[in-house]
């Protein structure tokens, strides 16, 4: 394990706790296990004393549940003390698998309804915590980050209201819009790039790459996914490909204007392996009239990546595609829900984040700078190095 002799000088803010609300507790367990066993490996002459009271423990994470009446609303509960302690609540509002009584009758839990059992926990804490802080890696209403004519701002109205009901800082993982932090100018906001991990995760299931810029391209799915590319392209040292939207704006259909084409902006990537890169895919609609463009213009071999793999509309259209040869790999994270359909396909690459979280929260308990784990630039050359060398690239 990497990690910076610094962190284990500064004292701990508080006893640490982990908080998994419903939904995360695959993803919490992971995370509570590498700091169980990281702390357990650590020496530190001071680890005895009154600051360091309960660092050691074999389980961080925290008892909580949130019951329901049967008319389906609902309260938080705190099974534990947690005065004076350093919290970390863990939420996954793109659960979908979660149910609960309605009158009943079945209800499939919503983004609004995690969010809701979010703010019931933070209250049922009763301000006994020293810090508080919300791990969001899907941010809610993160999509409705921005006013068009007569419309509500529900992410920065949920995020203004986390702050007032005493959190001290957000994490979230690739904000659809970064700006939307300006609704909480005074407050602690992250927004976590997984770029290490996808290129890890891409290297390690992909034995014969030539990441060159003859030979491997990065593309932006939209004009909004640029940024993104653009960095992936400097770091691996590749061209990048750019596609915009062209849209009918004379109509809306479900709630947005449709797409027309999808126009290309880029040098050739005829025999060339390609990579996708978005932050989320919905439907998935878009990503791969993306790659069907680019079989189109005859690149090689296409792997789809997204932060956030949602699949609203099941993984059918996906299989389709794999079977029509559009698509080689596809590859998403597990900060959200991922589906047994979804875990069970071939062209699937899960990209754990488990450990990284866990070295971000491991590092903020001590109150010490997690600018090293934001900036992955000298990881990712060390793993791309060696997958050359590996592969007699050099």
């Amino acid at each position: 394990m990497q990690k910076h002799e610094s962190d284990l000088e500064t004292i701990p803010v508080g006893s640490l706790g982990l908080i998994t609300l419903k939904g995360c507790e695959a993803l919490g367990n992971k995370i509570n296990n590498y700091i169980v066993d990281w702390r357990n490996e650590r020496e530190n002459e001071h680890k005895t004393t009154i600051a360091f009271s309960g660092y050691q423990r074999d389980n961080y994470i925290v008892k909580t549940n949130v019951p329901r009446f049967g008319s389906g609303e609902a309260k938080g509960v705190i099974n534990e003390s947690v005065r004076g302690y350093d919290l970390y609540l863990l939420v996954d509002v793109c659960n979908y698998s979660l149910t609960y009584s309605l009158c009943g009758e079945i209800n499939h839990m919503s983004p609004d309804d995690h969010y809701q059992d979010l703010k019931r926990i933070i209250a049922a804490l009763g301000g006994k915590a020293r810090r508080i802080t919300v791990i969001m890696p899907f941010l809610y209403e993160s999509r409705q980050h921005k006013r068009n004519g007569r419309e509500s701002l529900d992410c920065a109205l949920a995020l203004r209201e986390l702050i007032g009901m005493g959190v001290d800082n957000i994490i979230t993982f690739d904000a659809h819009d970064p700006r939307v932090q300006n609704a909480i100018p005074l407050s602690g906001f992250e927004t976590v790039q997984p770029v290490y991990q996808f290129i890890k995760a891409l290297l390690k299931n992909v034995d014969d790459l030539q990441i060159d810029s003859g030979h491997m391209m990065i593309i932006s799915p939209d004009e909004g996914a640029m940024g993104r590319a653009v960095y992936y392209s400097n770091v691996l040292g590749l061209d990048m490909g750019m596609f915009y939207k062209r849209r009918d704006y004379s109509k809306i259909v479900d709630g947005r204007n449709p797409i027309v084409a999808h126009e290309f902006l880029g040098s050739s990537v005829e025999g060339k392996d390609v990579f996708i890169i978005d932050d989320m895919i919905s439907s998935g609609e878009s990503m791969l009239d993306v790659a069907k463009e680019l079989k189109a213009r005859k690149a090689r071999r296409i792997f789809l990546a997204a932060t956030f793999g949602l699949f609203t509309n099941g993984m059918a259209k996906f299989d389709r595609a794999y079977e029509n040869g559009l698509f080689d790999k596809l590859l998403t994270t597990n900060l959200v829900y991922q589906s047994p359909e979804l875990l069970s396909r071939d062209y699937y690459i899960n990209v754990d984040m488990s450990k990284y979280i866990a070295l971000l929260i491991d590092t903020l308990n001590h109150d010490a700078s997690i600018s090293h784990l934001l900036n992955p630039v000298e990881r990712i050359n060390k793993v791309v190095d060696a997958y050359k060398k590996a592969h007699g690239q050099e």
